[in-house]
């Protein structure tokens, strides 16, 4: 769903999709006529605008030459574009997929900070803008019956999402949302699903068995494969076409085989899809000549014909290079857990069995600073005690738990608050609404902290921010029961629920919860967090025990920007608990992938800086989506000019005044010298003369 209107200045149109995602074009002489034509592209809206140019975000750029079968590329290092007079659609792959079609010539040119990007004609010139969500709603609903084979004929229907058999599937813009499945007495799907799925004739065979079916769930679905069950089978892949099979080890060894066999079949598929219409220098792309691949024959084979070259290919011989898997869920293997399935795979998620180990040592550190504790030296409830236990994790950047028990290390997840994400991207919104609360005095600096971050983006995304100061039992109520898009509690938790000026009020009392996300800041929040994902929210932050005052204001300024600026819940938290020496007393609850808004960074960054003896630093970027995979990015450092795909870093060694200037050119969060910082602020240190 797309919803655009012209901002108060008549200068920019404002667009915004369901997910929370915005996106505002300038255009100078802007001229908006209304609702426009279509344009030959999968886009949710148009509009016939007439303009001498427009600036839009810092983005990748296409332009495909209509009638003439010719496509430019504005590429990473370039600074502009000139299109001689012709028909064209640019492709601007923006948070919110952009195309602009016209008829002319132009001038596509990046700003020097790579700030923005700007189509300008030489006269004024009518246009069609069209947009896409990057987000779509499962389109159907499958039923299968509550057994191993029923789930395997539903499993084998899912990838009837996925757009295409090429290699240009690895965009998750090729990768729709699954259908939805639910049990019953007998299968029924409808017939446009089953028309698009399992075109590969690829199968995979394997026993009747959840854990295995859970298991194999991501890789059947990249690869597009029919899912058969047979008594005692040995898991294997077979190739028709081809005459080729590939036998996988029975469990447990089976989660290790999926992993390798997804993890280099997807990347392999990164490197060849290069020979399509979407292709970028990439810095991996080398290792192609190495293992004797040629991707312009590989790109135009059949799916089988190009999986069987990589059977081929040893795991050893690619395994170093391989970019870090952005996220592992870890499923109870039973029916209860077959409804999560679709969403799992939405996100591309690894899957795995949930095992546990006992804490030991100081892995959550034994603390007596009693007097410094959130709790508050006039707080006489007792906080809830949360009986913790270790996931044995696998691979994976970002792992989810949806399964029995309180883990640390990952976020704890339900069916319920994967429903509920579905809920919240069907409503319809104009803002996105942010609730600070504060109910108890002694902790006005997080207060005066949190809301002069969330306000500094206010106008930029649209976010209506509000501060909330000692609300009653009934007050707190009415405003977990409103709708709001987040709310940041800094207040004291107990075992009776938030403490207010007349008492406690309990999720639990609640008939619902309309709040969409949440940041509960106060000790022993975990209970009332998840009742709040029970009662109708998505996901949000909690803590395990007491915490310090001073750690939690670390923790909640940090979290706060690094989620306006479009970070999920579980990698925000993730950066914001390195802040304090015990992060671990900190989790997410509900679908940690989610984020409050996509803000002007479609795939958030991260940089690592460290000094090297010589004075100058070594900067690591790493740039990951926990709710997609397969991009690529480009990093402004100094004398680049290779893109990364996601998941792959990038290393660069820079002086003073290079890493000084990549800073201020950035929009990135930094880890120097122990801490967390944003690249702007951090600009100014290293720009000046004195020690950084």
């Amino acid at each position: 769903m797309i919803e655009w209107e012209v901002a108060d200045d008549d200068t920019h149109l404002r667009v915004v999709d369901a997910d929370n995602a915005e996106l505002r074009v300038q255009g100078i002489g802007l001229d908006v006529e209304g609702p426009g034509p279509d344009i030959s592209r999968p886009v949710d809206d148009t509009v016939a605008v007439t303009a001498t140019a427009f600036r839009f975000p810092h983005a990748v750029v296409y332009a495909f030459s209509l009638g003439r079968d010719e496509r430019f590329h504005l590429e990473p290092d370039q600074h502009s574009l000139t299109l001689p007079p012709g028909e064209y659609v640019l492709d601007i792959d923006t948070g919110i997929k952009t195309y602009l079609r016209f008829s002319g010539e132009a001038v596509v040119q990046r700003a020097p900070d790579y700030s923005s990007l700007v189509v300008s004609f030489p006269e004024r010139t009518r246009t069609i803008l069209g947009f896409r969500s990057r987000h779509e709603l499962p389109a159907e609903t499958i039923t299968i019956p509550d057994t191993p084979a029923g789930f395997a004929r539903g499993l084998s229907a899912l990838s009837s999402s996925i757009k295409t058999d090429s290699p240009d599937r690895t965009y998750p813009t090729l990768r729709g949302h699954p259908p939805l499945l639910e049990t019953g007495p007998t299968f029924s799907a409808p017939d446009s699903v089953l028309e698009q799925a399992s075109r590969s004739g690829i199968e995979l065979v394997v026993p009747p068995c959840y854990d295995t079916l859970f298991v194999t769930a991501p890789l059947a679905y990249y690869l597009q494969a029919t899912v058969r069950t047979e008594p005692d089978a040995t898991p294997r892949i077979r190739f028709p076409s081809v005459a080729r099979e590939h036998e996988l080890a029975p469990m447990p060894d089976l989660e290790r085989d999926v992993e390798q066999c997804l993890r280099q079949w997807f990347f392999l598929d990164c490197l060849v899809r290069n020979a399509g219409p979407y292709g970028t220098t990439l810095a991996e792309s080398s290792l192609l000549d190495v293992l004797n691949l040629d991707a312009e024959r590989l790109y135009h084979v059949t799916p089988q014909e190009r999986l069987s070259t990589y059977l081929d290919v040893p795991y050893a011989a690619v395994k170093h290079r391989l970019p870090e898997w952005h996220l592992s869920t870890y499923v109870e293997p039973n029916a209860a857990s077959v409804e999560a399935i679709p969403y799992l795979l939405d996100r591309l998620s690894l899957i795995f069995m949930p095992r546990t180990s006992t804490l030991e040592g100081r892995e959550l550190v034994e603390r007596s600073l009693t007097d410094f504790y959130r709790s508050g030296s006039s707080g006489t409830g007792k906080v809830a005690s949360v009986n913790i236990v270790k996931p044995e994790l696998r691979g994976g950047r970002a792992h989810g738990w949806l399964a029995d028990g309180v883990p640390i290390d990952v976020f704890k997840s339900t069916v319920g608050a994967y429903r509920n994400r579905l809920r919240f991207l069907e409503r319809d919104t104009e803002s996105t609404s942010i609730r600070v609360v504060l109910n108890d005095p002694e902790m006005a600096g997080e207060r005066e902290r949190v809301a002069e971050i969330y306000q500094q983006r206010a106008e930029e995304l649209s976010l209506d921010v509000r501060v909330e100061e000692h609300l009653t039992t009934d007050a707190l109520a009415r405003l977990l029961e409103d709708d709001h898009a987040f709310v940041h509690y800094i207040g004291h938790c107990e075992t009776g629920g938030f403490r207010c000026p007349d008492g406690s009020l309990s999720v639990s009392s609640l008939e619902q919860c309309r709040v969409e996300t949440f940041f509960l800041n106060a000790c022993g929040s975990y209970y009332e967090g998840m009742e709040l994902i029970e009662r109708g929210s998505v996901a949000g932050a909690v803590t395990f025990t007491q915490v310090l005052n001073e750690h939690a204001l670390k923790v909640g300024a940090t979290f706060a920007k690094l989620l306006v600026h479009g970070f999920s819940f579980e990698r925000a938290m993730g950066l914001a608990r390195r802040r304090i020496m015990m992060g671990k007393d900190y989790a997410v609850v509900g679908d940690g992938t989610h984020a409050l808004t996509g803000g002007n960074l479609e795939l958030p960054t991260t940089a690592t800086i460290d000094r090297l003896e010589d004075g100058r630093y070594v900067l690591e970027l790493e740039c990951y989506s926990t709710r997609v995979n397969g991009l690529y990015y480009f990093p402004h450092a100094a004398d680049n000019e290779y893109s990364y795909l996601c998941g792959s870093p990038a290393t660069f060694t820079l002086d003073r005044a290079e890493l000084a200037a990549f800073l201020a050119e950035s929009n990135v969060a930094v880890i120097y010298d122990g801490d967390v910082y944003w690249s702007t602020e951090l600009a100014s240190k290293f720009g000046g003369q004195g020690p950084p």
